[in-house]
């Protein structure tokens, strides 16, 4: 399991490879925690992920509620089942666009 880091321009990418689950947890909040400029928008890159389950979707909301409601975090290529799991969370109505 490993979580890499991009920022370029506004955006900050988390890439996920392998589980997002809680035993990522301290990885995932040290790539944001520091992050403060309001400008910055987040992507949280999941091609590479094969498992998600509700450690992760809490880690989501974490980042959240760290940022200010106007930043945005897009969740881009998810697979098929784990689209179905965020939307069945729903997190579009959460602050989150899934695409």
């Amino acid at each position: 399991m490993s979580i890499s880091v991009t920022e370029r321009d506004n955006l900050v990418s988390i890439a996920i490879k392998d589980r997002f689950d809680f035993h990522v947890h301290k990885a995932f909040r040290a790539a944001y925690v520091e992050k403060t400029d309001p400008q910055l928008n987040f992507e949280i890159n999941l091609r590479e992920a094969s498992y998600l389950d509700s450690s992760a979707i809490g880690m989501l909301l974490l980042l959240r509620e760290n940022l200010r409601p106007d930043q945005r975090i897009i969740i881009q290529h998810c697979s098929p089942d784990v689209k179905r799991l965020l939307e069945m969370a729903h997190m579009e109505g959460l602050g989150f666009t899934i695409a």
